[in-house]
């Protein structure tokens, strides 16, 4: 086969030091370790030729299938019908108490995705810690940080080859060890996931060994001492033109993480090169963290020999994903040498004087218990208003609930020409990159050109600069939006709507704001989507129509319905994504249309399970919801007829020990005017929270109900 050699490159060779490995590495050189295929999914195979595993179409020989061990045991004998399109690998249960590094040695071709989840017991859902779409023609390495925890777990593998293009997903090793993945001593082949940024003339290598040429003006490593450890180096004999560049990359962390990073390293020529050390974020924005030069504090009490390792801590915050990276630049071919070992971390800062990671979360507000803090400037203009909308079929609710409370301006409480409303958020520190999401409505402007525009505004208030200004169309519907911003000093975020006739002005809504660190295209590295949550913006996340107990269909649907009034007029994530929906006019009175979850793991805990739904149209039908195990359904929740022209949330409690599926029940009603929809389904583990709000009393002009 073509896509996968019989041979394990030095990237991957075998590993010196297996004792360091924990329990759940697996190099499929003589079995499994343990690891087994889903029964529900295609099964994996172990390589003839016992080097990988590997799925797919495209792994099929003429006679392979004959000479490969399918190591999967089913269950009582009984063959159960197979998903073609997934093949999901289950781990031996792990139990750790101390953080580790989860390396993974991987190859996809063609249309392929891989994702590694973690797997609890009592748990439903699977927590997804890394996920790849990247296919190559070689072996690539992924490492996944796995924090410490008391309770047992799963790794869990899901592969989804595309069968129509002949894809195929190869796994060669599984390794965890202890400690972080950006640390790594050189030692093992795999050089812990960290790569080098290929250049044409200068590059880093791994150097030393017991092969190490004993005339090579290079160092004896640091760990071992003995010369026959190893470390990176860079050597600027081959550099041919000013300042070239080498670049050695670490993984890309996966988890938010903060404290002190430390590092041997050695410098030939210090004269003739740079050597600095910086993170990179995905958007490819870089930041110092230090600078090797004759002037630094952490070098002052070395001595000018270059022979010596010398140590250097320095405090890094990736509270998003972020890579290190070790640069060195030469001006000539006689610029000298750097070397690298011993790259270790502790969550602990380097130094005291250090700030934590700055808590974005005071800058977040869902207006439902008040203002949070927000502030409002009303030196001129007319305030921002706290209001609520009862559940009707003429004006839209907010968009956390439905029926909780949001901000309103120019909501045309008083008729005077022209007025601001501004609403000032807390102060954030300079220096740091953001992303703030929040969602806003507009209803009845002629002219918006100055409906609503966010500013950055200096700690003096007077430095005021436009970062966004919203160009759509007046609808009534939530849309969402993602602002980046970043300020060298202090600064806070203001929205300002502007009504300069009133005449020309409607209303302007406010809700769900958020703040987080990093890039908005990019954070959400963090929050890999999981089975346990939908919002059908990349299809149905496994939800199937059952084709025998009903007589329609549930169908993804982007902005509003065929028929007019009923159905929704957008999605309840966006305001502009998908959602899905019964068609009414596609549908005689009295049918129905049932949507099934996946199958689920049963669970000895409660089950929280909550969606959005949306029931207008004068002839609405029913929407259930219902628990579906050994073939017969449960109803958990139920409501009939019209509630109301905006996206209102559900929220049901449930528990089931064994296998099941919830299943979404549409009925038709008595004529066309009867869409039903849904959207933003999350199932969690444990009791649902308490949905009661906390109504705080606010003053007169604050807070008002909406009819």
């Amino acid at each position: 086969m073509a896509m996968l050699p019989f041979y394990i490159p030095l990237l991957i060779a075998t590993v010196h030091a297996q004792k360091r490995n924990m329990p759940g590495s697996c190099t499929f050189e003589s079995s499994t370790c343990g690891y087994t295929s889903d029964p529900d999914f295609t099964n994996w195979m172990l390589n003839k030729d016992e080097s990988f595993i590997s799925v797919g179409p495209g792994l099929e020989d003429q006679d392979g299938l004959e000479k490969r061990h399918n190591w999967e045991e089913r269950r009582e004998g009984k063959e159960r019908p197979q998903r073609k399109d997934r093949a999901v690998l289950v781990g031996p249960a792990i139990s750790q108490e101390d953080w580790s590094c989860l390396r993974l040695v991987y190859q996809l071709s063609g249309l392929s995705s891989l994702q590694v989840q973690q797997r609890r017991e009592g748990q439903s859902f699977d927590t997804a810690l890394w996920r790849t779409q990247t296919s190559s023609d070689s072996w690539l390495v992924s490492s996944i940080d796995l924090k410490n925890s008391t309770d047992p777990y799963m790794i869990v593998i899901d592969s989804r080859p595309d069968e129509n293009t002949g894809s195929s997903v190869a796994i060669s090793e599984i390794l965890i060890s202890p400690g972080y993945c950006l640390e790594c001593d050189y030692e093992d082949s795999h050089l812990c996931g960290y790569s080098n940024q290929w250049n044409t003339n200068v590059n880093w290598y791994r150097g030393g060994g017991a092969a190490q040429d004993p005339q090579s003006h290079l160092p004896v490593d640091h760990t071992l001492g003995n010369g026959t450890g190893y470390y990176m180096y860079v050597d600027s004999i081959h550099a041919k033109t000013f300042k070239e560049i080498a670049k050695l990359v670490s993984p890309v962390t996966t988890v938010p993480m903060s404290g002190c990073l430390s590092f041997q390293f050695q410098r030939g020529g210090e004269q003739g090169n740079l050597f600095s050390v910086y993170t990179r974020d995905q958007a490819g924005q870089y930041q110092e963290l230090w600078k090797a030069d004759s002037g630094d504090q952490n070098l002052s009490d070395w001595a000018a020999t270059t022979s010596e390792w010398r140590p250097i801590q320095v405090d890094i915050k990736a509270p998003y994903p972020l890579q290190v990276v070790f640069e060195v630049g030469f001006n000539s071919p006689r610029g000298g040498y750097v070397a690298l070992d011993d790259i270790s971390f502790t969550p602990e800062f380097c130094t005291s004087e250090t700030e934590p990671i700055f808590d974005t979360s005071i800058a977040n507000c869902d207006f439902e218990v008040g203002f949070c803090r927000y502030t409002q400037d009303q030196m001129e203009g007319s305030p921002w208003k706290r209001v609520s909308v009862k559940p009707n079929v003429y004006r839209t609710g907010d968009h956390t609930t439905g029926t909780g409370s949001f901000l309103l301006a120019h909501s045309r409480f008083k008729r005077s020409s022209g007025y601001i409303s501004r609403l000032l958020g807390p102060l954030l520190p300079g220096s740091m990159k953001y992303c703030l999401r929040f969602h806003y409505s507009l209803r009845g402007f002629i002219n918006t050109e100055h409906a609503l525009i966010v500013y950055l505004q200096d700690q003096s208030r007077i430095t005021n600069e436009r970062i966004w200004t919203q160009n759509d169309k007046s609808r009534g519907v939530w849309i969402a939006t993602d602002i980046n911003f970043q300020s060298p000093q202090a600064t806070r975020v203001v929205f300002v709507s502007t009504c300069i006739n009133f005449w020309d002005c409607g209303s302007v809504a406010i809700d769900d704001i958020s703040v987080s660190l990093g890039d908005c295209d990019f954070t959400a590295g963090f929050q890999l989507s999981v089975p346990g949550h939908c919002n059908f913006e990349k299809g149905q996340c496994g939800y199937t129509q059952d084709k025998e107990g009903d007589q329609g269909d549930w169908v993804m649907m982007k902005g509003p319905t065929p028929t007019s009034y009923t159905g929704p007029t957008g999605d309840h994530t966006s305001g502009g994504g998908y959602y899905m929906h019964i068609e009414a006019s596609n549908m005689l009175p009295g049918q129905n249309a049932r949507l099934l979850s996946s199958p689920l793991r049963g669970s000895r805990g409660l089950q929280c399970l909550h969606f959005f739904y949306h029931m207008y149209g004068s002839s609405t039908g029913e929407l259930c919801v219902h628990l579906s195990k050994d073939g017969k359904d449960s109803l958990l929740w139920k409501r009939t007829g019209e509630q109301s022209i905006t996206w209102l949330r559900a929220i049901v409690e449930y528990q089931s020990d064994q296998q099941h599926q919830i299943v979404f029940e549409a009925i038709r009603g008595s004529s066309v005017r009867s869409d039903i929809a849904l959207d933003d389904i999350v199932f969690e583990s444990g009791p649902c929270p308490d949905i009661k709000v906390k109504r705080i009393s606010h003053s007169p002009g604050n807070s008002n109900d909406i009819e």
